[in-house]
């Protein structure tokens, strides 16, 4: 079996809405550790990266993105966290804290990767397309940038922590259940020629057909397969707990289907799975959920 590291990044800094960095703890408590362990995996749960307060975090602050200096620090020293598991030969798990920290773990998997010449696939499954930068976000709210950053765009110092061109290539990336997006992301979307796939291909085509191409694209030519899940992907009426709620998600059995196929794939090198926030959840079933996600991910079946 497998040799995991638990990361926690009690993050909210990224987010309008308080509650977010609660969301390691909650995951935490459904019992992770023990249940990965149950499957057969050597468990090391490395504790939380260190978040500053917003008081604190203020004084990083820029024009259109805030806390950008403080995120961009933390998501720096998760990079640093994720790789260093990576190179032990652990298989991270990242557990947020909002989607603001995957512009970190998945700068430092790629960086891990691009050491040995290797390129590394992205899934990044979620209801929004977190396309943004600085000079696009109407909210400022840096959880909306990530994936910007992470394929060199908007801020030059969040745009390298995975390396100079930034860390990942448009054409190893797949977006999965996209339902709410600004304008200055469809047009990202269709100028980096990214591959996105909204709820209507799911709708229309089904959970496997989708993941198959969403697969395809992110291992095509990869070292090693990277799925950054966000809560929000699944319909608020099942997981209301999440940062952003955007009705008409998935289903919690479809999110499952998603997960297992990609760990059916052999190449899944880590996971993030985020904005849980145990304010808005009701007896922390959205935190149950996600541990059950990332169970399925790491080689859980119903057989």
């Amino acid at each position: 079996m497998t040799s995991v590291r638990i990361i926690g990044v009690p993050m909210d800094l990224g987010a309008s809405r308080r509650g977010v960095d609660m969301g390691p703890s909650a995951v935490r408590y459904t019992d992770l550790r023990v249940r990965l362990e149950t499957l057969g995996h050597t468990v090391e749960d490395a504790g939380n990266v260190p978040v500053p307060f917003r008081e604190d975090a203020a004084k990083g602050a820029q024009r259109g993105a805030r806390y950008l200096g403080a995120i961009t620090e933390v998501c720096a020293d998760v990079a640093a966290r994720v790789r260093a598991a990576l190179e032990a030969g652990q298989v991270p798990v990242v557990l947020g804290g909002d989607h603001a920290l995957a512009a970190g773990s998945i700068a430092g998997a790629a960086a891990h990767l691009a050491a040995s010449g290797q390129k590394l696939g992205v899934v990044w499954v979620d209801a929004h397309g977190d396309l943004n930068t600085p000079a696009t976000s109407r909210s400022g709210n840096v959880h909306g940038m990530p994936l910007a950053a992470l394929l060199g765009n908007g801020d030059k110092a969040m745009a390298s922590i995975g390396g100079p061109q930034g860390a990942i290539k448009g054409s190893d990336l797949a977006l999965v259940g996209l339902r709410d997006l600004d304008q200055s992301e469809r047009a990202h979307i269709r100028k980096w020629n990214l591959s996105a796939f909204t709820m209507r291909a799911l709708d229309e085509r089904g959970v496997r057909a989708v993941m198959e191409d969403a697969i395809s694209v992110a291992t095509k030519s990869t070292g090693g397969l990277w799925v950054s899940f966000d809560m929000d992907v699944i319909d608020p009426d099942e997981a209301p707990g999440v940062g952003t709620p955007v009705p008409g998600g998935i289903t919690y059995r479809e999110a499952h289907l998603a997960m297992e196929m990609l760990a059916d794939t052999g190449k899944l090198v880590g996971v993030d799975v985020v904005e849980v926030n145990p304010v808005l959840d009701e007896r922390n079933r959205t935190a149950e959920i996600a541990c059950e996600l990332i169970l399925s991910a790491l080689g859980k079946r119903i057989l």
